[in-house]
């Protein structure tokens, strides 16, 4: 009998909350059913080795993830230059991309270190020992700021393909070389020391180098084959100047928005991929170089009195990257996980 007089009250509250719930269940229903999507940027080839490993990962991840989840892979340049899809990551108009440490540094400034020092590496075996001694580092700072690293790769050895013959440090300067827009401070290092930078993106190397707007184009041997460099740029020196280093990230809100078994699924193909481009990568830069040899490329390789003048122009160098293209103690990092490797095989 008391309740009597709240009866109306409760009846008109019931009412709403089921209006509510009502008005409610479409969207519900509509987020239950809007597909996942994961937009994958790079500057890749087309059907080259690494957009091949993507689309795989694609495939593995989607029939995990289910929901008529969407994979798109966009290749060649076409979201734009490295810095400009960590950008475009960062809004959402990508969840990942492929990039090398151009645009890895974009998100975090440490991992320069594996691409950015010049002459440091001798041989893949210190690169894999390196990146593996800073991997969980690395990969958790790049978890801070938003991104989950889902494999590693490379793409070769760096060479200087070149309209004119040149071997010495010193044949370079007065030469216009491609530099990546977004690293200033190499462009500065580079003009200080006598060369002469031309910031571009990838996509303007071809026809930057036919008109004559640069004149040298540091590159894998890989790249310089698919983009048709070696054409107009004749010339390559055999020196490994430093590793073309890569992951696949994806964004950890596109990440966090996936089943558990989608993120398994991509993490495992993830990791599976970067094998992948790196075991191909490795083997395909000889064939590659083999390949444009026959189609009327000059290669010079340095003797040792010209090798020790890179060496020399390496040592010049290390004291201006470290703690402006990499960071000071992430720098001398690398150079402590290398001499205790050196030493290691010593014995």
């Amino acid at each position: 009998m008391h309740d009597t007089p709240r009866t109306p009250r409760r009846q008109a509250l019931t009412t709403l909350l089921g209006l509510g719930l009502q008005a409610a269940a479409p969207t519900l229903q509509a987020q239950a059913q809007r597909p996942v999507q994961l937009r994958v940027g790079s500057l890749v080839p087309k059907n080259s080795l690494y957009h091949q490993s993507l689309l795989e990962l694609g495939e593995s991840w989607r029939a995990a993830q289910g929901g008529n989840a969407r994979f798109t892979v966009f290749t060649d340049g076409s979201q734009g230059g490295e810095a400009e899809m960590a950008r475009r990551m960062r809004i959402g108009q990508l969840q990942g991309a492929l990039m090398s440490v151009v645009g890895l540094r974009e998100i975090e400034p440490s991992v320069a270190a594996m691409q950015n020092m010049p002459l440091l590496f001798r041989n893949w075996e210190e690169v894999d020992h390196v990146r593996e001694k800073m991997r969980a580092t690395l990969e958790a700072r790049f978890s801070e700021r938003g991104f989950v690293v889902l494999g590693w790769g490379d793409a070769g050895w760096v060479r200087f393909f070149s309209r004119q013959r040149a071997v010495r440090p010193d044949d370079f300067k007065g030469m216009k070389f491609f530099a990546w827009g977004s690293e200033p401070e190499q462009q500065d290092i580079m003009k200080n020391l006598g060369y002469t930078p031309v910031p571009l993106e990838t996509a303007d190397i071809l026809p930057a180098m036919q008109t004559g707007m640069i004149e040298v184009v540091p590159s894998t041997p890989y790249f310089a084959l698919a983009g048709q460099i070696f054409n107009t740029a004749q010339h390559m020196l055999e020196i490994n100047w430093a590793p073309i280093v890569g992951a696949l990230v994806v964004s950890k809100k596109a990440f966090d928005e996936m089943t558990p078994a989608g993120q398994q699924a991509l993490r495992t193909a993830g990791e599976k991929a970067g094998v992948q481009m790196r075991t191909q990568a490795r083997r395909e830069v000889d064939e590659a170089v083999d390949a444009m040899k026959k189609r009327g490329l000059n290669v010079h390789k340095p003797n040792p009195e010209q090798m020790r003048e890179w060496d020399q122009l390496a040592e010049r160098l290390y004291p201006r990257i470290r703690g402006t293209m990499v960071p000071a103690a992430t720098f001398d990092e690398v150079f402590a996980h290398l001499r205790a490797f050196r030493a290691s095989r010593v014995r």
